[in-house]
């Protein structure tokens, strides 16, 4: 387990490398808040139109959302407001999830599947910041971000295979994800005593 980074904003945003590397072009020069919002608003338009339908518009939310949000993840994110941004990628994630799902009749089952898989991730992620730990770098690439995993659902609704998407996805994230943080909690310190007694007979 690595230590937290100086912005835990930044961190609880959890990019995957295409919304970084967006991040890099600008250097933190542009506010993450308001393209967010707008990302949000875009966002809810296309699914209203298009349902997430694979012939509809709403397949393009991802790559809006991320043209828009990504350019902000380099932000140290330490305006008043800045803190939520992201609740609002979560917000857009899970509801472009949801949307996909039922609106190409995935099983009701899988959707929560996948939906779990995220929130597990999500809360794990909280939980670890505030124990002052942080998951290995490769953890965020591996785990594709939110803006990789809606374009990966995107792609699979383009090309025809929703339910196959939501399973090989879902599958993907538990695997990763419960195995990472099963192994990396079993290997921490139990409490700060333990911490304290283990760096002393160090």
């Amino acid at each position: 387990m690595t230590p937290v980074p100086s912005s835990t904003v930044v961190a609880y945003r959890d990019d995957g490398p295409l919304s970084r590397g967006m991040g890099m072009l600008v250097a933190g020069q542009l506010p993450p808040l308001p393209p967010v919002i707008a990302g949000a608003f875009v966002t809810g338009i296309l699914l209203l139109i298009g349902v997430a339908g694979s012939d509809g518009l709403a397949v393009f939310a991802p790559a809006v959302t991320l043209l828009l949000a990504g350019p902000g993840s380099s932000h140290p994110h330490d305006g008043r407001l800045d803190w939520l941004v992201p609740p609002i990628l979560r917000v857009i994630e899970y509801t472009f999830v949801a949307a996909c799902g039922f609106a190409h009749d995935v099983h009701p089952f899988l959707i929560f599947l996948l939906l779990g898989a995220l929130a597990f991730h999500h809360y794990d992620l909280v939980y670890r910041l505030r124990q002052h730990v942080y998951p290995p770098p490769w953890l965020a690439t591996a785990g594709l971000g939110w803006d990789g995993r809606m374009i990966v659902l995107s792609l699979f609704a383009i090309a025809g295979w929703v339910t196959a998407g939501f399973v090989l996805l879902a599958l993907y994230l538990w695997a990763l994800c419960g195995w990472e943080s099963l192994t990396s909690w079993l290997a921490a310190p139990r409490s700060g005593v333990e911490a304290t007694d283990a760096g002393t007979q160090d």
